[in-house]
């Protein structure tokens, strides 16, 4: 039977401050709340330019504590005020030296449900992200929404297929990943990656993308955000890969166990034989 959640992402271009960044997203927000969506998700730092092109003291003013800084209080109220999931990907400053690249998981009533840290940080030209960010120290959480188990797993994470397993393994419905990426570097990856995670773990995943460049570099965010279903198919049409974009689509979660069913992944894991794949 069809267990339909209406979804909606968001990618975006740097308007150039946080205050009308912020208030883009919210505009988006509303917009999808008026076409029924009841969860939505937001691009990686969203409320701010992608500051890790460089390595600079500066951007370290974009930073704010989770959940008790001002993007995130702001956030509640939307989400109080729409009805609906919001996934909140922010700089955070947890306390003085201690900065995670960070999402923020808020509930339909506005509750706060708790963070993601992203785990794996890149250290490569124009993705200077060790500068800036502790490696995540939170696990592979799920959180219990008003739309089901909804997970969060951010940019480079992608790229390595242990966390997308273990939120699957919390049984996760959606999994939001937020990311900048740029055209040069990996973009033949992008509609690869997420739709075989989806696949190997039987669920959706909304893959987020920038759009466009900034001004702390002459990275191509090229877009192309979409919903990808547990059979690895794209959920309606990928976005642009120039414009920015509210892409709202439904899911049916009643897919997830009809597919794990026919195709029993979890039930032919092997765990006891995993056991080098971690040794150092």
């Amino acid at each position: 039977m069809a267990n339909l959640v209406r979804a909606a992402l968001v990618q975006a271009t740097w308007t150039g401050d946080t205050e009308s960044m912020i208030a883009k997203h919210e505009e988006y927000a509303r917009q999808a709340a008026a076409q029924g969506a009841k969860v939505i998700g937001f691009q990686e730092v969203f409320n701010a330019p992608y500051f890790c092109q460089v390595q600079e003291a500066e951007h370290y003013r974009w930073a704010e504590a989770v959940p008790d800084g001002p993007t995130v209080r702001r956030m509640r109220e939307l989400a109080r005020e729409t009805g609906m999931v919001i996934v909140v990907p922010v700089f955070e400053l947890e306390q003085s030296g201690f900065y995670y690249n960070t999402a923020a998981v808020i509930d339909a009533d506005g509750s706060y449900l708790g963070k993601y840290r992203k785990h794996h940080i890149p250290q490569v030209k124009g993705f200077w992200e060790k500068y800036y960010f502790k490696p995540g120290n939170v696990g592979w959480p799920v959180f219990d929404t008003a739309v089901g188990k909804v997970g969060v797993y951010i940019c480079y994470d992608r790229h390595f297929p242990e966390g997308w397993r273990a939120l699957g393994l919390a049984g996760a419905q959606l999994v939001y990943n937020p990311s900048a990426t740029s055209r040069g570097l990996s973009a033949y990856l992008w509609q690869l990656e997420q739709p075989a995670a989806a696949v190997a773990n039987e669920y959706f995943i909304a893959a987020i993308n920038r759009v466009g460049t900034e001004e702390y570099g002459d990275n191509d965010f090229y877009g192309t955000s979409y919903f990808v279903d547990p059979r690895g198919q794209f959920v309606g049409d990928v976005a642009s890969d120039k414009e920015e974009e509210l892409i709202v689509r439904d899911l049916d979660f009643g897919l997830i166990d009809e597919v794990r069913r026919q195709w029993a992944f979890y039930r032919d894991r092997r765990p006891d034989a995993y056991e080098g794949l971690v040794r150092p």
